[in-house]
């Protein structure tokens, strides 16, 4: 029993029966998977205890208490997202390409004792720049025959004992505005669908872009070359957009007089907030350094969705109709707060071990709104996730001035129930360092597991598979 109340929450989350901002937009604004610069990336994320990267400065902002000089920095990024979906053992795959910035930005230092040698306040640190923590690119294409139910059959249910004035704007209305969805008994608001029980063939793709990137604003010191601290602020912005379009064909010929329809659905979601992090990094030896950090939840006030939805019919006898509604929303989201725990292993001047451990509870996230409590969706958060517990590992070894690195890492599950989400991630990279600038390379793939249903109802998920690769470049110059 449990089962099925589970999938049914999930399946009423990935409906097409309008928009509601809901436990989904919580997860997707939730879950990062930090890019940045490209020693960062190739290190698998694992700088928490290391430092002296602008990456650091929405991960650990204790990194920048490690800079002795200026820098300037700058990180291209191409990302190539494909996903691949199996539905009643039919399968699809699509992929999208994109272009984007994984960080920028400049930290200058200065020595606060000036000439004097005998100040156990050796620097202070001053960052400005954005990083990328979440990218949204993907395309996502799903087939299969139903000879069960239809996409209708939701909305012929829903409607029952509706008066057609007061039908769902942004569904049971578009189809009975389409005559996809007709009276049946008028004196007690019966409705019918020419495919109750399917014999339909059905298909759905799905195109998305975006990111979230921060603005960084941060401030950090180094006393006596052992202890570092940091604060950022921090103001991530999102923008995010997804065209999704569902058509739904008759199989063959059995007396009724439907052919097809298609739902073509808009979304542009754009968002500002704030966060505040704080860090330390503490040179317990010469070959051995501990960091730790706090993110407090991101308050995004100023939420936007602008939306659309568009339904269109094609009848045997060759009547075509077209229905059509639009909304804007505005919103408030608190994602989750964060703390993170790193130790770095220094073996001498030949190379570096490290690893990261990051607690969050995604059961904490909140949406909100002047003139909407969001309490069955903030139930949903809190039934649907869970805690996570993410671990991120990195190397790198010098030889002269070209350093090999290496990382991997772990995002834990978010699901409490169902699909085992977990994202695995690999990197690679080589950097050329000198006195005064780097040139470094890196590239990460990622892989990960979910589920997705068609519509609102108990029909079969269909299984996805997400592969995400990146290459980055980043030019440093130190002044």
């Amino acid at each position: 029993m449990k089962k099925l109340i589970i999938i049914f929450i999930i399946a009423l989350a990935f409906s097409l029966e309008g928009y509601t901002q809901n436990e989904i937009d919580a997860l997707r604004y939730s879950r990062l998977n930090y890019s940045g610069s490209a020693r960062f990336v190739s290190m698998g994320g694992a700088f928490g205890a290391l430092g002296a990267d602008f990456t650091t400065l929405s991960h650990n902002p204790a990194g920048i208490g490690l800079y002795r000089s200026s820098e300037i920095s700058i990180t291209p990024s191409i990302g190539i997202t494909r996903t691949e979906a199996t539905l009643n053992g039919n399968f699809r795959e699509d992929s999208r390409y994109n272009f984007n910035l994984g960080s920028v930005g400049i930290v200058m230092a200065s020595s606060p004792g000036g000439s004097n040698s005998q100040s156990m306040w050796k620097n202070i640190q001053f960052g400005f720049g954005m990083n990328r923590l979440a990218n949204f690119n993907n395309r996502v294409n799903i087939e299969s025959d139903n000879n069960q139910s239809s996409f209708l059959t939701t909305y012929m249910e829903s409607a029952q004992g509706v008066h057609p004035e007061d039908l769902g704007k942004f569904n049971t209305r578009l189809a009975y505005d389409t005559e996809l969805l007709f009276i049946t008994d008028s004196a007690s608001w019966g409705y019918g669908v020419d495919k109750p029980d399917g014999g339909v063939n059905q298909r759905k793709s799905i195109d998305s872009k975006g990111s979230i990137n921060e603005m960084v604003f941060s401030l950090g010191t180094n006393y006596g070359d052992r202890l570092y601290l940091g604060a950022t602020i921090g103001v991530p912005y999102i923008r995010y957009i997804e065209n999704a379009t569902y058509t739904e064909t008759a199989l063959e010929d059995d007396n009724t007089v439907f052919n097809t329809m298609t739902r073509t659905d808009f979304l542009e979601t754009t968002g500002t907030g704030i966060n505040f992090k704080f860090g330390m990094i503490f040179r317990a030896t010469d070959y051995l350094r501990l960091g730790g950090a706090i993110h407090t939840p991101t308050f995004y006030s100023a939420m936007n969705d602008n939306y659309s939805a568009t339904m269109r019919a094609k009848y045997d006898n060759g009547f075509t109709a077209s229905a059509s509604a639009d909304g804007i929303y505005d919103y408030e989201l608190n994602t989750p707060m964060r703390a993170i725990g790193s130790v770095g292993f220094i073996i001498g001047k030949s190379g570096v071990i490290s690893a990261d451990y990051e607690y969050l509870d995604y059961t904490t996230a909140r949406l909100r709104a002047s003139d909407y409590d969001f309490y069955d969706e903030n139930e949903a958060i809190r039934n649907m996730y869970q805690k996570a517990h993410n671990l991120r590992f990195g190397t790198e070894w010098r030889y002269g001035s070209i350093n090999f690195r290496g990382g991997y890492g772990i995002l834990a599950n978010p699901y409490r129930y169902g699909t085992n989400s977990v994202m695995n991630s690999y990197s690679a990279g080589i950097g050329i360092r000198e006195k005064n600038f780097y040139i470094d390379m890196a590239w990460v793939g990622s892989q990960y597991d979910d589920e997705y249903y068609l519509y609102n109802g108990l029909v079969n998920a269909a299984a996805t598979t997400t592969f995400n690769n990146s290459f980055l470049l980043s030019v440093g110059i130190k002044y």
